[in-house]
């Protein structure tokens, strides 16, 4: 077991495997870095700004992914609808004006924006083609940002002065298919995985589908579940498709396709709590005694990976392909 204070020292080798701990070495961990874990909506940017006020460093990986690596995709998007204004177009040419892309870490709508919705073109639907080239982009940005951690963990204290180091990740982390990307994460952080427990799935899913937003899918996901969304609403081409009602329909099959492959991240390395539990959180100290919770019930566990007793859950098993 990796003791915290082994992963204070600078030396490389300390990093060679994942961080583990009983509730003793948490405790001694000087600069605490963790990985929030968890479908949008379960409460990872609600404990990353709650942290924020006590000396962690808040880094958001779709921020990241906004003003780093999709910055000028998402200014050239914005331009080229602009030069399909006539008035815009002249004074983007004579360059009078300047457009900005402003993203903030609690409003991410330009990276929304850039990925979009599959469907038809005059209710802002795309073309699978420049969906799928959308989506591609997306993807290859959260490996970028997240391999970014590790230099933001020591910036964050060497630079900014913050003792500890919060990631809030993007629900897609399961879909990327980049194991390296989670053992990197798994050798600088500490994995929370935050657990819809199963009485609760159906508000979390009603409620992304009351405000459907663009999504990440896996190339097979989503061409499985275009021939599925035709064959089931009797269409023949992804330009009739309604994008809003494509994004709820697909929404359920979504998430039941994340949960074995957050598990399987979970399981290794990572510790568990559920979604009611950082509810509850009301300042850091909830935060690490939840941590310790956690870390009490994987080392009690075994083969259920610490879930909470109080639903008797256990792992269900990863998917055949699950890669992360």
């Amino acid at each position: 077991m990796l003791r915290a204070g082994s992963i204070k020292q600078p030396d490389p080798s300390a990093r060679s495997r994942p961080v583990h701990f009983d509730i003793q070495a948490f405790r001694n961990w000087q600069h605490r870095s963790v990985t929030l874990l968890g479908m949008s909506g379960v409460g990872k940017t609600y404990l990353s700004a709650l942290l924020r006020r006590s000396d962690w460093f808040h880094y958001s990986g779709d921020y990241r992914i906004g003003t780093r690596y999709l910055d000028e995709p998402i200014l050239d998007l914005i331009k080229s609808k602009a030069m399909e204004v006539p008035f815009l177009r002249d004074l983007l040419r004579r360059d009078w004006i300047a457009i900005q892309n402003k993203i903030a870490v609690d409003n991410l709508g330009p990276v929304l924006s850039f990925v979009g919705q599959l469907g038809d073109p005059d209710k802002n639907g795309l073309s699978l083609q420049e969906f799928n080239r959308r989506q591609a982009m997306y993807r290859e940005a959260e490996i970028q940002a997240m391999r970014d951690v590790p230099a933001f963990i020591d910036k964050a204290r060497r630079i900014y002065g913050y003792s500890h180091f919060v990631n809030d990740v993007g629900g897609s982390l399961c879909e990327l298919e980049a194991p390296e990307v989670i053992d990197l994460l798994a050798r600088h952080t500490l994995i929370l995985y935050i657990r819809v427990p199963q009485q609760d799935e159906i508000k979390l899913i009603r409620r992304a589908q009351a405000d459907p937003k663009p999504l990440y899918f896996r190339p097979a996901f989503l061409k499985s579940a275009v021939k599925d969304y035709l064959a089931e609403r009797g269409l023949t081409y992804v330009a009739d498709i309604d994008p809003d009602d494509f994004t709820r329909w697909v929404f359920p099959r979504l998430f039941h396709s994340r949960v074995p492959r957050y598990e399987a991240i979970a399981r290794p390395h990572g510790y568990v709590v559920e979604s009611t539990e950082v509810a509850a959180v009301r300042d850091e100290q909830d935060f690490l005694a939840l941590i310790e919770t956690a870390i009490a019930r994987k080392a009690a566990g075994g083969d259920t990976a610490g879930y909470p007793a109080s639903t008797g859950a256990t792992p269900p098993p990863a998917e055949p392909d699950a890669t992360a």
